[in-house]
């Protein structure tokens, strides 16, 4: 190899040894990980050669074991394909605005429409199929039906409150930012709990709302906030003569907003508005502190009751990682969608 493209490969020297001493250290890990992972490891439902490779080799048996639980929860077993397609159509959606070059309605009802068919699916109880109570909607399809469900809510509302917050009235500013603030000085697990237990204190005796709507509310109210942040940056940095050029263009300021302003600031702001999302995929395993039992919560579920393979929960964790690293990659890609396919933000002297 010729000595420029050695330094295209290494950089400065600094680079070189970083790139040297990481080579080395995957030299040294990669073998025995390849070896338990890979060559000594156990693949079928088998408790006793688990038991017999452990510490030396994987027990993905587990997995082959468990999965369906895992997976789909304490959803009834004879209606399993109920879950498995709302998981499946959420899933579709991430993919399809992941992968396909969708804007304004399109990528809306792509992205909303999948949570809301979710419901009625899960939930049963017209044209034939059993009523199934939240209590027993769990793993996958809970936990991409939270994070659809509560971003589908989440960003219109965040943007209300945006558009909100620079408003003349003094009145609506210092309400909706003593709601912003409020939502971000707080956990969401606290959050979580005002909305399990104390929410219901103000719905007449047999009117409460399910725990499920309960949790989603939170969830909505909690997200918002930092997306209206997210979006108020994005609404700042629109110069004024975006606004002037439309209004000389005959556009009135609602139009002006929705075909001038918002598309630029959804472009400029989509890797943030991803990791909201991304950030909101990871934190529903929160709402197993309130009796819904989403991906970990059926995982330990699954796990805890079962002394056999109860011991194996490294493997469990493993698969479960691979899970959500994989919902996370789909929102980055649907971030970048949305990044190439909105218009970008122009300065005055650009041409704004």
């Amino acid at each position: 190899m010729s000595r420029q493209g050695l330094r295209r490969l290494f950089g400065d020297p600094l680079n070189a040894v970083l790139s040297l001493g990481v080579l080395a250290a995957a030299l040294v890990c990669l073998p025995p990980l390849v070896r338990w992972g890979l060559v000594n490891a156990v693949f079928q439902p088998d408790p006793a050669a688990c038991e017999a490779a452990q510490g030396q080799g994987a027990c993905w048996g587990v997995v082959a074991e468990k999965a369906r639980s895992i997976v789909l929860g304490r959803y009834p077993a004879e209606a399993l394909w109920r879950p498995a397609l709302a998981a499946g159509l959420i899933a579709a959606s991430w993919l399809v605005a992941s992968f396909s070059r969708l804007s304004g309605g399109r990528l809306a009802a792509v992205l909303a429409l999948p949570p809301l068919a979710a419901l009625p699916i899960l939930g049963g109880g017209f044209a034939g199929l059993e009523a199934v109570p939240t209590e027993l909607w769990g793993g996958l399809p809970l936990t991409l039906l939270l994070t659809a469900a509560g971003m589908a809510g989440a960003l219109p509302l965040g943007i209300a409150v945006a558009y909100g917050r620079r408003s003349r009235l003094p009145v609506l500013r210092g309400i909706l930012t003593g709601y912003v603030e409020l939502a971000r000085g707080i956990p969401l697990v606290a959050a979580l709990f005002v909305a399990s237990f104390l929410l219901p204190l103000f719905f007449p005796d047999g009117m409460a709302l399910d725990m499920l709507w309960r949790v989603l509310i939170a969830i909505v109210l909690f997200a918002a906030a930092y997306l209206s942040e997210i979006i108020r940056g994005g609404l700042q940095a629109v110069p004024p003569g975006q606004l002037d050029a439309a209004a000389a263009l005959g556009f009135t300021p609602w139009q002006a907003q929705r075909h001038v302003v918002l598309p630029q600031v959804l472009g400029a702001v989509a890797p943030s508005l991803a990791n909201s999302a991304i950030a909101l995929f990871k934190d529903t395993s929160l709402v197993t502190i309130v009796s819904l039992y989403e991906l970990t919560g059926s995982l330990g579920l699954a796990l805890a009751g079962d002394a056999q393979w109860r011991p194996f929960y490294l493997e469990a964790w493993i698969f479960l990682a691979a899970i959500y690293w994989a919902g996370c990659t789909l929102l980055a890609r649907l971030s970048r969608q949305l990044e190439q396919g909105r218009p970008r933000l122009r300065s005055d002297r650009s041409g704004g």
